[in-house]
C-alpha cells in the first residue's frame, strides 16, 4: 500500500516532538512537510524546535514557518509546561536544516492543490491558526483535504488551561470554530483520550536504553511530566500529540463516536470550550469522530517499536 501523505502542523512542545519522531519513523506515512505555528512557545522557537526534531530523527523533511499569532487574539503560550524553549529537558544542537523560505500557510495551500484530491491528511498538533488561515486564503483547497486529525478539546475531562478549555483550542478559538465547520472528515484526540496515555517509569527507562534518541525522549518526558504529576497527582504525564499519529497508524487502539462539536468563541467564562454533543441531545449534524479512550499499553508499545527504528 502507498504511504499516507500527511502534513504535520505543530508547535513543539515535548509531546509534539515525540509525535514527529513517531511519524518520521513510520513507513506507512509520508510526511510532506512540517508547518510551525505559534502556540506552546512563540513561532521563532516552534520552527526552530521542529527543525531540531527532524534532524534528531536523521531526516531532511522540510519545515515551514506559519502564523505567529492567532486570528483575532493575542498569543497565549505555555512555557510553564514546556519550559522557555518549548523543548526543555535536554540541550540539542542548533539545527543545520534550513527553514524553508516559503510561508507555511502557502505550503499547505500549494501542497493540497498539487497532490491528487483527497490524498493529503492534515495533522494539527497545536492551535489551528495555520489551517484556518489556509482555508480562508484558498477556499478551494478545503474539498481537497482527505481528513483532519487533530489533538484538542475535551468533554468529560473539561479543560487544561481553563476549567472549560483545552490549550490548543483556547489559544485560537476562532480558527478552531472555522476548522470544525469546514465540512471535511475530522478526527479529534481530546483530553478524554490523551489523559489516559500516561508515561510510566518503566517506559522512560526503556527509552533510556535505546541510544541517543531514546535518551532525548526520556529527558523530554522527565521535564514534561513534572508539571502534570504535580497538577493531576498522576504517576506519569500524558503524551497528547503522539495520539494523533498513533490513530493514523493504529486506529484500533482508540474508541469514540461520531458527534457534533462546536467551539465557544463568545463567552468569557467558557472561551475555547469544545461543546461536544456526546449524548446526542441536539439535532446538530455530526462533524467529528471524537475519541474517548485509548489502549495505553498498545500505544506505548507502538511508540517504543517505532522510536527504536530511528
Amino acid at each position: 500500500m502507498a504511504a499516507q501523505k500527511i502534513i504535520i502542523d505543530t508547535d513543539p512542545g515535548q509531546d509534539d516532538a515525540v509525535a514527529i519522531l513517531l511519524a518520521l519513523a513510520s513507513p506507512e506515512l509520508q510526511v510532506l512537510g512540517l508547518t510551525a505555528v505559534a502556540g506552546n512557545v512563540p513561532l521563532d522557537l516552534t520552527q526552530r524546535n521542529a527543525r531540531q526534531v527532524v534532524e534528531l530523527a536523521g531526516r531532511d523533511t522540510p519545515v515551514f514557518a506559519g502564523c505567529a499569532a492567532p486570528i483575532a487574539r493575542p498569543l497565549v503560550t505555555a512555557e510553564h509546561v514546556h519550559g522557555k524553549t518549548g523543548l526543555d529537558g535536554i540541550t540539542l544542537p542548533d539545527p543545520s536544516l534550513p527553514l524553508q523560505e516559503q510561508d507555511g500557510v502557502d505550503f499547505i495551500i500549494d501542497t493540497l492543490r498539487r497532490e491528487p484530491e483527497n490524498t493529503v491528511t492534515l495533522c494539527p498538533l497545536g492551535p489551528l491558526t495555520n489551517i484556518a488561515t489556509a482555508f480562508r486564503r484558498a477556499p478551494d483547497i478545503v474539498a481537497r483535504v482527505q481528513r483532519i486529525v487533530l489533538m484538542g478539546g475535551g468533554f468529560f475531562e473539561g479543560g487544561n488551561i481553563t476549567p472549560a478549555a483545552e490549550f490548543n483550542i483556547y489559544v485560537d478559538p476562532e480558527a478552531a470554530s472555522e476548522v470544525f465547520a469546514c465540512g471535511r472528515p475530522i478526527t479529534v484526540l481530546p483530553l478524554d483520550a490523551t489523559h489516559k496515555a500516561l508515561t510510566s517509569k518503566d517506559w522512560i527507562a526503556r527509552m533510556r536504553g535505546m541510544g541517543r534518541i531514546g535518551e532525548v525522549v526520556a529527558s523530554w518526558t522527565d521535564f514534561f511530566e513534572r508539571f502534570d504529576t504535580e497538577k493531576y497527582g498522576s504517576e506519569g504525564a500524558p503524551l497528547h500529540d503522539p495520539c494523533v499519529i498513533a490513530w493514523l497508524l493504529r486506529p484500533d487502539l482508540f474508541s469514540g463516536r461520531e458527534i457534533n462539536v462546536e467551539i465557544e468563541t463568545g463567552s468569557e467564562l467558557t472561551l475555547g470550550m469544545t461543546v461536544a454533543d456526546w449524548w446526542g441531545v441536539t439535532d446538530r449534524p455530526r462533524n467529528a469522530l471524537f475519541l474517548g479512550d485509548v489502549d495505553r499499553d498498545g500505544l506505548f508499545d507502538l511508540l517504543s517499536e517505532r522510536i527504536e527504528r530511528l
